[in-house]
């Protein structure tokens, strides 16, 4: 027996959620349609809503109802400092630390070469506009330390530098491999107090930097 329509084209729409395979979209639209049909209107309305509602802000790129978010246009945050994150959810879980007051800019994704996703796709050309902000000293890199979130740290930060900016990325204290929205709030707010500058991060991390100083120094 085929589904009727409705219910297959439901179906497929939760499919498109993350980590959400074919039975389990199956079992979720079974569930609100045999169960919560209340649930399934809610949840209905309030998709609608937030799409039709919710837009990037102008200067972060972040969500928000408003042309320019409450972030930016709060004047008790540094305008010293920006702190460049992969993902809205990135941001929310930065702001639970309670640690960091300076502003933000939300790339809406990483580089990934592979997948398509260039400095284009993740509005480079943006951040870069932000950067010319006189009041700016420090870039705070909070990409993922994953292979992509790296690559993307690494490409801004060389951009920023060149634009004689101060860069610095979050300490190691944040688990490799992992994505800021499931850290715990005090790993990442001791990463922010650790952070270090690039040039720094990179020193020590580069494998003849490593035998050098174990082996007393190159010769000359």
């Amino acid at each position: 027996m085929k589904a009727p329509a409705p219910l297959e084209a439901l179906t497929a729409a939760l499919r498109r959620l993350p980590g959400v395979g074919a039975k389990s979209a199956q079992r979720f639209a079974y569930h609100l349609l045999q169960h919560d049909r209340e649930g399934a209107a809610l949840l209905a309305q309030a998709l609608a809503d937030a799409t039709a509602r919710v837009r990037h802000c102008a200067r972060c790129n972040t969500f928000t109802e408003l042309e320019v978010c409450e972030t930016c246009l709060s004047p008790r945050r540094d305008p010293s400092q920006l702190c460049v994150v992969e993902t809205p959810a990135d941001q929310l879980t930065i702001e639970q630390t309670l640690s960091y007051r300076g502003l933000y800019f939300v790339l809406m994704g990483r580089l990934s070469p592979l997948d398509g996703v260039g400095p284009k796709q993740i509005g480079l050309d943006r951040l870069l506009a932000r950067a010319a902000d006189p009041a700016l000293r420090e870039v705070i890199l909070a990409t993922n330390f994953t292979q992509e979130g790296e690559a993307t740290a690494h490409y801004i930060g060389e951009m920023m530098r060149a634009r004689g900016l101060k860069v610095t990325r979050l300490a190691r204290g944040v688990p490799v491999g992992s994505e800021l929205e499931y850290v715990d709030p005090s790993t990442i707010a001791q990463a922010l107090r650790d952070r270090r500058t690039i040039s720094e991060a990179a020193a020590r991390e580069r494998p003849d930097a490593r035998e050098g100083h174990e082996d007393g120094g190159a010769e000359s």
